[in-house]
């Protein structure tokens, strides 16, 4: 890596922290660019040079939040076990630990403001449906999914989920809501003690 480059990523570092100290405790709408500048000791021209929006920024920030829970779900592509019992689990880290990370890591100030939320969920959403989407494809290979059913299908029942993911809540409402939603998409209404017929 070159010198510019090193001070690139640096520079690049910086704004990131800054802007997560700042929507931490403010929000997104609260926090302008010229603060989060100031904050990372840096031109606003940076920000946008590096970034182009803030929204693009809060877009990097919930990848820096999220990296850890996509690792781990990530990993049990690989791990032996169950395949139902695999992707309840990868629900579970993608789906509850997104939301653990947003209301441990924001102020309840913060938490109060609709965009930030909303940017967050989006931005989720694109990385959670990435793996969901390896999923859905391994569990084809392993005759666990129906294999008459296309990759893209399986994709847009998830993302049919994703407006139900979007009823506001607790913590633990949401935690609730997210398992339950979780089970009905693996296992049906009829749940999965159900008798073939």
């Amino acid at each position: 890596m070159t010198k510019y480059e090193i001070r690139t990523q640096e520079k690049k570092k910086a704004i990131i922290n800054a802007a997560l100290e700042l929507f931490k405790e403010k929000g997104f709408v609260a926090v302008s660019i010229k603060e989060i500048a100031a904050r990372a000791n840096v031109s606003q021209v940076s920000i946008y040079n590096y970034f182009c929006s803030k929204e693009a920024l809060v877009r990097e920030c919930t990848n820096l939040l999220m990296q850890e829970t996509l690792q781990k779900t990530r990993a049990l592509l690989t791990v032996k076990m169950d395949f139902k019992e695999k992707l309840l689990k990868a629900f579970e880290l993608c789906n509850i630990g997104a939301y653990e990370s947003l209301y441990d890591y924001f102020s309840t100030k913060a938490l109060n403001d609709k965009v930030l939320l909303n940017l967050f969920t989006e931005s989720t959403h694109r990385q959670k449906m990435e793996i969901f989407r390896e999923f859905a494809e391994l569990g084809k290979r392993e005759g666990a999914i129906d294999s008459s059913i296309s990759t893209a299908t399986i994709m847009d029942f998830i993302e049919a989920l994703k407006s139900i993911h979007a009823v506001p809540g607790s913590a633990e409402e949401m935690k609730i809501r997210e398992i339950e939603l979780s089970k009905l998409f693996l296992y049906g209404i009829l749940g999965c003690n159900r008798r073939d017929t």
